[in-house]
């Protein structure tokens, strides 16, 4: 190192102090295990409890910290549904106050796997699975922190178009159910794969599989931060947690970087709120439990294989930079009318229901109510937007459909863009305008809890954060 010192030394009048700290990009990585130890747990996604009684894979909290010489900011994937902003904050408080990085610059990101288990339990096995979260995410941020070392960065991506699809489909005509509110939608969410049934998709596919790579001083792979438009796949192993093909993704690629003991690996899910994996149209073989996840974990880990091998360069002489915002969104009301037949319904009592209403009437009948007696009229989420050297990332903390994600991507003024779902929180789903108009499951209230233009507003403040972070270089 000794020669390096002394150049630096030669050197040292004729370039900038913003040129010095470009020279001291540094980056360090942690995997900490987050696995549940009690059980049993409940794992949520869908309308019934469905309690988890052991593990078929680990939950991890995988960690990147970067800094530049004048700043430091830290990248989480954590294997969850989607975790509460109470747990998130709590986790960002204890990592802050032990490495000294502000809250402010910290994405902590949930891969949404729906074989996790709950974020919010209070009481019992979940109780106290939120205390080992909430230290595991912290110690992840804290052990990557005390790994920063000086690295290179570089950016590439690579299409895997054949597992992605929009699960949002136009039916042909007479198809239509009605809905959980008695309405006709004008397209339906996973309807029947039957050609006598699909006419078209309502939206398009994001197929990349983005990755940021770092490297060690040596040129050695140490950390890989990937994003893929696909919201799980599912088919478990029953009553098993498993990290689906997030986590697989994980274990895969140090053999396909031929890395070393330490690195770490980690996939973030993108705008994925309408993007499932279901070949509508198409009969597929059948799979035993977990065999698909292997099957797409297989597959993006070959595109981030891909997409590495087209990193024409990894840099050092970089900057990082970071901003977050707050957002102020109203929550829905159901009209008084909707209201009133909601309280009617849940007092049907189960064979009636069953009998004359549409399927989930009842669950949205409570969940509409809800929404009237919530006491609060807005909430308040947070935005973020990141700049490793010329490529950024934008962060939504919500289940975003797959337009934004695209839209940010074709606008922003970077060279390469990441745009993360559920990132800092989850509050539901966030359809375009243009999407609230044809209804289906994203839309309802009840799964969408914010005003019907959230998604124009989070658009515009966060290409108004690339655009300052694009300036500022």
């Amino acid at each position: 190192m000794r020669p390096i010192v002394i150049l630096l030394a030669v050197w040292l009048p004729c370039v900038s102090a913003r040129r010095i700290a470009f020279a001291e990009l540094r980056a360090g990585v942690s995997a900490v295990d987050i696995t549940p130890v009690e059980f049993p747990l409940n794992m949520p996604g869908g309308f019934r409890d469905n309690m988890a009684e052991g593990v078929h894979d680990p939950f991890f909290s995988r960690a990147i910290v970067f800094g530049d010489g004048e700043s430091k900011l830290a990248l989480l994937v954590v294997d969850n549904l989607g975790l509460a902003p109470a747990v998130i904050e709590e986790a960002k408080a204890l990592a802050a106050e032990a490495t000294g990085i502000s809250k402010s610059r910290m994405l902590i990101a949930s891969t949404h796997t729906h074989s996790g288990p709950s974020l919010n339990g209070k009481t019992g096995p979940e109780r106290s699975y939120r205390r080992l979260l909430v230290r595991g995410i912290a110690n992840s941020i804290i052990e990557a922190h005390a790994n920063l070392e000086p690295a290179f960065v570089g950016a590439g991506s690579h299409p895997l178009p054949e597992e992605v699809f929009n699960r949002r489909w136009f039916l042909k005509p007479g198809k239509m159910p009605l809905n959980p509110f008695g309405e006709m939608d004008q397209v339906k969410m996973n309807p029947s794969r039957s050609p006598d049934v699909l006419d078209r998709p309502a939206g398009p596919t994001d197929p990349d599989v983005m990755v940021i790579s770092v490297q060690d001083a040596k040129r050695q792979p140490l950390g890989l931060f990937a994003n893929y438009s696909l919201h799980y796949v599912g088919a478990t192993p029953r009553k098993l947690l498993s990290a689906d093909y997030f986590g697989e993704f994980a274990r895969l690629m140090p053999t396909r970087l031929r890395a070393g003991e330490g690195f770490v690996a980690m996939m973030s899910n993108g705008t994925s709120g309408d993007i499932n994996n279901i070949p509508f149209g198409v009969t597929r073989p059948p799979r035993e439990p977990f065999e698909q996840i292997r099957v797409v974990a297989r597959k993006a880990a070959d595109a981030a294989w891909f997409a590495h091998q087209k990193i024409e360069q990894h840099r050092s002489d970089i900057s990082i930079d970071m901003r977050e915002r707050e957002l102020t969104l109203r929550y829905r009301r159901p009209s008084e009318a909707v209201e009133k037949r909601a309280r009617e319904i849940v007092e049907m009592d189960d064979d009636e229901a069953i009998r004359r209403l549409p399927r989930l009437a009842t669950d949205y009948a409570r969940r509409t109510i809800a929404a009237a007696e919530r006491k609060e009229d807005s909430v308040t989420v947070k935005l973020q937007a990141i700049r490793i050297g010329d490529v950024a990332i934008c962060a939504i903390p919500f289940e975003t459909l797959v337009e934004i994600g695209l839209e940010l991507k074709s606008t922003s003024p970077f060279r390469q863009t990441m745009v993360i779902g559920l990132a800092n929180g989850r509050y539901g789903y966030l359809p375009t305008p243009e999407q609230h108009r044809l209804g289906g499951y994203e839309t309802w209230l009840g799964t969408n809890y914010v005003q019907k233009d959230a998604s124009v507003l989070i658009e515009a403040e966060l290409k108004s954060m690339l655009a300052e972070l694009a300036s500022a270089k």
